[in-house]
């Protein structure tokens, strides 16, 4: 007992010392994250013409991806629980770094099909690990703010991508674009070794072990996947949650996604936009992104996770029928500037309030699970936008994506408080 205390406290110690550095590790691989995702999209016409896919192949590769980081994510955050925070975003990093890279090797569509799923897997699981290791090293007087500028990673990976592309993909073609992907392999093994697991993790690996020597591990120990699922749903409290997340999560990947996948193709062709003006307009949108999710951490941290989050989910979900409403080519910049800056303002807040949701015992697995059950929405809101421009039009498509906004906002407003376990204290 005296060994596992002492060992916890010094864990803790250096804690406190070392999270700016989990912090620029982290940041770093949710960068790669989000550029990885952009690669694929700025890739699509050079594997179309290519490997002579048809607009249904090309789209689902998208599917096939959002498949894989659903996967990914729910075993992430068990693997989170069960090998350590750590640990699983250096294995993750080097799945998906290895996978992508293998991805300028292929030949035809079902080898790049397969490929893309197993780098997949990682890219998924990533968000969890990481989202889960820096709310457990950040002190909880400023979480927020941390965890609100780390989601700012995947923007600016959506910009280091569009500039990656702009570079190689017309003088080296694709195969070029994926072969980089395998640089932050060097960024795993560096993390591996500088970076020791968070103290809430360290805590409750001993507080299992103790269990299991005390003749107790049958009813605690969560191992196995299914015991640390089993704890969460016996608990009436944190089956709850978990519903209310899995809701939420769904809801704001659905307007989310849908969203995203389609602007560009609603400036072309609804708004008659050039491309050199439609990316332009979007790297504008991107920066705005940016900003709204660090003060959406700054802003969390001062009035509550829950208003925030709520504030910037319904204040999408008005927005975006003013857009489809009353756009013109005079107004419609500054509007995809307020859009940015009000749909970045979710996931700044996102990852506090999910992990502070739940206890450390099960925290990875609830957050993971959840998150990534919400994947569901994700996958679907592309093909729903899309029937909805064929029958009618994008616009309308996009008025459907509000009314998920909206949802995704009133959910955690009236059920899910803030600040229900501290990782800090825990």
């Amino acid at each position: 007992m005296e060994n596992t205390a002492s060992a916890t406290a010094a864990t803790a110690a250096t804690q406190s010392k070392t999270w700016v550095l989990v912090f620029a590790f982290c940041f770093i691989g949710l960068l790669i994250d989000g550029a990885d995702l952009m690669l694929l999209s700025y890739s699509l016409t050079s594997l179309k013409a290519e490997f002579g896919l048809s607009n249904l192949q090309a789209g689902s590769l998208g599917s096939v991806t959002l498949a894989g980081m659903a996967f990914g994510g729910i075993y992430g955050g068990w693997a989170c629980d069960r090998f350590g925070r750590v640990k699983t975003v250096v294995w993750t990093i080097v799945l998906f770094s290895v996978g992508t890279a293998v991805l300028g090797l292929t030949h035809n569509y079902w080898q790049f099909a397969a490929a893309r799923f197993v780098a997949s897997l990682g890219l998924g699981a990533l968000y969890v690990a990481c989202n889960t290791l820096m709310a457990e090293y950040v002190p909880t007087k400023y979480r927020t703010t941390v965890l609100g500028t780390l989601q700012a990673g995947w923007s600016v990976g959506y910009i280091v991508a569009t500039l990656l592309a702009g570079w190689i993909l017309p003088d080296h073609g694709w195969r070029y674009l994926f072969y980089i992907a395998i640089i932050p392999v060097v960024l795993a093994v560096a993390m591996r070794k500088l970076i020791p697991e968070p103290a809430a993790w360290v805590q409750a690996q001993a507080e299992r072990q103790q269990r299991k020597t005390a003749g107790q591990s049958s009813s605690v120990a969560a191992v196995p996947r299914q015991n640390a699922f089993r704890q969460i749903f016996s608990d009436p409290k944190a089956s709850r949650m978990f519903l209310f997340w899995a809701l939420t999560a769904g809801f704001l990947q659905f307007g989310y996604y849908g969203v995203n996948n389609w602007m560009p193709s609603y400036l072309e062709t609804e708004m008659g936009m050039n491309f050199k003006a439609m990316t332009s307009y979007l790297v504008g949108t991107y920066a705005a992104m940016i900003l709204g999710k660090v003060l959406a951490g700054v802003a969390a941290d001062w009035f509550g996770r829950r208003t925030v989050f709520s504030f910037g989910a319904l204040g999408t979900a008005v927005f975006l029928p003013v857009i489809v409403l009353f756009h013109s080519p005079e107004n419609i910049l500054w509007m995809l500037v307020v859009f940015g800056f009000l749909y970045g303002i979710p996931y700044g807040v996102n990852a506090t309030y999910m992990t502070e949701s739940f206890a450390a015992a099960f925290r990875g697995t609830a957050v993971g699970g959840a998150y990534n059950i919400g994947r569901i929405g994700a996958a679907i809101a592309p093909a729903v936008i899309g029937f909805l421009a064929t029958q009618m039009s994008i616009g309308v498509g996009f008025l459907v994506m509000g009314a998920a906004y909206f949802i995704c906002g009133v959910i955690p407003a009236l059920l899910i408080r803030d600040k229900q376990f501290d990782p800090q204290q825990e």
